[in-house]
């Protein structure tokens, strides 16, 4: 692999204490208005690691109080479990009740507390980003897909990279099933600190519209910055307002990036490449085969059950390359992906040959995940497409790769949020699917019955669909539809990938998975 410069930085194995004077400064620098407050010798105060949870609190902590479901009971909670001192906005109705539970407790006081707490993270933190390669990748799908494929391609190569998105979260010293995409800033910064001192020199982290739009990742400067593609997704009243806003807030990724890896064969690449005009460098990766891309694809096939290609690399322009890929995964829509992790992993220093280990071993949880029964008349595609965009391109590559089987399909939508999906996914499952099952999908305060009203009523009329509440019974329903059925058929388990909870309400239960019982019930 190509030198790094993380090379000169050996594994880290304490964090240091750090004054709450230094953190004032760093506030300030980042243009936000900070003063200290409190009793005694605060300016002489120092904290070590932060966090926004009272329930992860250390001793000698800096706790942030934010959020709209922030309350004083928290920070009393935190300071009861060793908070040494607080950051918290300059509101003077807040800051008295916060006084009241924490009486004596220094505290930063600052105009824009999230942006404040992005700015103190990597002081915190002692600058971990300085002995990271840090790859960021943001898109409207196949964020996890080509993360998950870049790792296996630097494993692959000899090195263990940290990953950080929607499936899990893997520093070297945490690893657990995640619930964001992109976690809020201290929390961020916690696990670059953490990959350092466990002795990792990369970062493969998905970045979400809302990380880049919310500050949860100012700061980080990224070696690579992927943008895949851009589609209707996360607009409501919770998220962003408008596709604009969505659009906008992607884009903000190049304004962090030392190179931009872009795929010019998805819509709006013409915004998207002026936009990263911003980063030093441009790569480009095309599945078309576009001769002016630095990655293309060629003679892409599937089987069902892997895909075969030919990537032309003009990394190089005056001495290109091609090279045959066999990518241990289905979906033809998975060129894209792989041409990504592909250029991230050539900017990175590798060769072809871990590359093609790499890819041909790869497995992404929840992701084009394949059970079938021993005579092939059920096949069951479990996989993470939960919008529009991603519905799209899955329902039209199962059409091609799996020609004349019946089509079932089960899925929901999130309680919450992403309203325009009740009506977007039924609109795009009826035009291939000839069985649509509605079920639970992370309702949060909606209930599921609600939820799946809403879609039925959005199903296009002629199209056969049921709902089935209950999640576990849904995919047992379909599975059972599709193995008495005459004709061979695929089922597609959507949205929830291999996720083992579910949001009701405040908690997230443990569930079975879909792929789980999938592989029990197609087995037997």
């Amino acid at each position: 692999m190509a030198a790094s410069h993380t090379d000169s930085h050996p594994a880290r194995t304490e964090l240091a204490s750090i004054s709450l004077d230094d953190l004032i400064v760093a506030i300030r620098a980042g243009g936000v208005d900070a003063r200290l407050a409190a009793s005694g010798t605060a300016e002489q105060a120092t904290v070590r690691g932060m966090t926004v949870d009272s329930r992860e609190v250390q001793p000698g902590n800096l706790f942030v109080c934010k959020g709209a479901a922030f309350r004083p009971a928290f920070l009393a909670s935190a300071i009861e479990r060793g908070a040494y001192a607080y950051l918290c906005p300059n509101d003077a109705a807040i800051l008295e009740q916060l006084e009241l539970v924490a009486p004596g407790a220094p505290h930063i006081v600052a105009s824009d507390v999230r942006r404040a707490m992005a700015l103190v993270a990597p002081v915190v933190y002692q600058h971990p980003e300085q002995a990271l390669d840090i790859v960021g990748i943001t898109g409207t799908k196949g964020k996890s897909t080509v993360a998950y494929m870049l790792r296996s391609i630097l494993l692959a190569a000899g090195e263990t990279p940290s990953v950080l998105g929607s499936i899990e979260t893997d520093d070297g010293i945490e690893h657990y099933e995640s619930h964001n995409t992109t976690p809020e800033a201290p929390e961020l910064w916690r696990h670059l600190w953490n990959s350092v001192k466990s002795g990792r020199r990369h970062m493969v982290m998905e970045v979400s519209s809302q990380g880049l739009k919310y500050d949860r990742v100012l700061g980080v400067p990224l070696s690579l910055g992927v943008f895949l593609n851009i589609g209707r997704d996360h607009i409501s009243g919770v998220e962003h307002p408008t596709f604009e806003d969505y659009f906008a807030s992607k884009l903000r990724i190049f304004d962090q990036c030392e190179t931009a890896v872009v795929n010019i064969d998805a819509e709006h690449a013409p915004r998207v490449l002026s936009a990263a005009e911003k980063a030093r460098r441009l790569v480009t990766t095309s599945a078309r085969g576009a001769s002016d891309a630095t990655f293309a694809a060629l003679n892409a096939r599937s089987t069902g059950l892997e895909l075969t290609f030919e990537v032309v690399d003009r990394l190089d322009p005056a001495h290109p390359q091609t090279h045959a890929i066999a990518l241990g995964m289905a979906g033809l829509f998975n060129v894209d992906n792989a041409l990504a992790a592909i250029a991230c992993a050539r900017l990175l220093g590798v060769g072809y040959d871990a590359i093609s280990r790499g890819l041909a071993h790869v497995r992404v949880p929840g992701r084009m995940e394949i059970v079938a029964t021993s005579d092939q008349h059920v096949i069951a595609i479990v996989d993470y497409a939960h919008n529009e965009l991603s519905f799209e391109t899955l329902f039209s590559s199962v059409k091609r790769e799996y020609p004349g089987r019946r089509i079932i399909a089960l899925f929901g939508a999130p309680g919450g949020k992403a309203q325009e999906r009740r009506e977007a996914l039924p609109r795009v499952a009826g035009k291939y699917a000839d069985l649509i099952i509605y079920t639970e999908e992370d309702p949060a305060h909606e209930r599921v019955e609600d939820i799946c009203a809403e879609l039925s009523a959005h199903t296009p009329a002629g199209v056969d669909h049921e709902v089935i509440c209950d999640r576990e019974e849904a995919v047992a329903h379909a599975l059972d539809v599709a193995r008495t059925g005459t004709d061979d058929a695929v089922v597609l388990l959507l949205a929830k990938g291999d996720e083992t909870r579910q949001h009701r309400g405040d908690e997230y239960p443990e569930v079975e998975s879909d792929l789980s019982i999938a592989k029990r019930l197609l087995a037997s």
